[in-house]
């Protein structure tokens, strides 16, 4: 299981939620369900803003997942002007209600 920090100066709320649109299925702005993915293997998704970024935090059950992922992803994001890296890191604890 992996952890995925993404923030960026150019991801704006405005942006995440036209990359959502964009995806594969494109089914809405919000996604609210695993379901909603184009690829399996998301474990959590939260996405917000604060008052110095707007970040995402995933956790995939493999880094071969988010790959997957990322690689319809990361296209969407440069054609919107956001081009870093996310921080990755192996889950070492994992807590849900």
């Amino acid at each position: 299981m992996i952890a995925v920090i993404y923030e960026s100066p150019a991801l704006t709320q405005e942006i995440y939620d036209e990359s959502i649109r964009r995806l594969p299925g494109g089914r809405t702005d919000r996604l609210e369900s695993a379901a909603d993915w184009p690829v399996p293997g998301l474990g959590a998704h939260v996405a917000g803003q604060d008052e110095r970024a707007f970040r995402v935090v995933d956790v995939w059950e493999s880094e071969g997942a988010f790959r997957r992922f990322g690689e319809l992803l990361v296209p969407i994001l440069e054609d919107l002007g956001v081009h870093e890296q996310p921080d990755v890191f192996p889950v070492h604890t994992l807590v849900t209600a």
